[in-house]
């Protein structure tokens, strides 16, 4: 029986090593110190029963990894996710690292607002990451009191890029869909958070479903406009950020992220886009856009992913 035990003993301490993760590989150095960045968000759509066939989350997983894969994101937010779609999502994305909680008890109940990123490039300084709920208690799981009859939430996470060296930190946020006064309270809330983070002298990059337009004072106050929000005169932000679609592909009439699964086949005058991706002021913009399906049942969410690209000379 002894030698059985040690035979045993034996076993797990040889599959024990396999369960751990590979070393990050490789990646080239950029000399020049260089941070450039393609980033996304995506709103994946909670798994419910009221979405069949074809909108079954089992059944457009794989559209939904391959939108990602499409944009090949160096970090993305997600939103929505439940914790098993969070899992799939990780299952299918082993090459990203993964940091997010479920809204409702800070754990795995509720939606997710997750960020991920590559994880041979970036490693997460896991003393400079948290969830915070947009409430009068934001360091309370599960709080909500502006309003909104949903829990809302902020992830972040700062990153340190292997390639230069440098760090930068990224925010993903899910606001209220009904509740205008709870959008109104959480844009100070989050410039705040942003402008109170450890190294202020690091890139800051603002991700997330909005549930609100352009347009919408509360969405408008980070691009550093002066806005009515809650009934106050707020002067421009002084950490204000910039839009990459607004000031790429302002033009662009045919602008809507929320779909509610319709079809779009590029001639509508729709400027529904509540997805948004905001790069602190310091960035150089190269390009940004909305990741579209071509039909219906192509889509893999009733929201399509939104991307941009940036970068940051030392």
């Amino acid at each position: 029986m002894r030698g059985i035990y040690w035979v045993l003993m034996l076993l797990v301490i040889l599959t024990g090593g396999c369960r751990k993760e590979a070393p990050p590989k490789t990646v080239a150095i950029r000399e020049d110190g260089v941070l450039e960045l393609t980033l996304c968000s995506f709103n994946v759509r909670y798994e419910g029963d009221q979405d069949k066939s074809w909108r079954a989350w089992p059944n457009r997983i794989d559209r939904v990894v391959k939108s990602l894969r499409e944009i090949d994101p160096d970090v993305f937010g997600i939103q929505e996710a439940l914790h098993g779609q969070a899992a799939d999502l990780r299952a299918s994305m082993t090459d990203y690292g993964f940091f997010g909680v479920g809204r409702d008890d800070g754990k795995h109940d509720g939606e997710y607002a997750a960020i991920l990123w590559k994880k041979d490039r970036f490693a997460p300084d896991v003393e400079d990451q948290g969830t915070f709920w947009l409430s009068d208690t934001p360091e309370k799981a599960g709080s909500k009191s502006w309003g909104n009859e949903v829990v809302r939430v902020v992830t972040w996470v700062r990153l340190g890029d292997r390639s230069t060296g440098r760090s930068f930190y990224v925010f993903n946020t899910h606001w209220d869909h009904r509740s205008q006064a709870s959008r109104e309270r959480a844009a100070p809330l989050i410039a705040a958070r942003i402008d109170g983070r450890k190294h202020p002298e690091d890139p800051v990059i603002l991700v997330g479903d909005f549930n609100a337009t352009r347009g919408n004072p509360a969405v408008d106050y980070f691009v550093g406009e002066r806005v009515m929000l809650s009934g106050k005169n707020l002067g421009p932000w002084s950490g204000a950020m910039k839009d990459p679609y607004q000031m790429l592909k302002g033009g662009e009439k045919n602008r809507r992220t929320l779909h509610f699964w319709e079809a779009d086949d590029g001639s509508r005058l729709d400027r529904l886009k509540v997805d948004h991706i905001f790069v602190n002021g310091e960035a150089k913009l190269f390009d940004a856009g909305i990741c579209k399906a071509a039909t219906r049942e192509a889509q893999a969410s009733d929201h399509y992913a939104v991307w941009a690209r940036a970068a940051w000379v030392d």
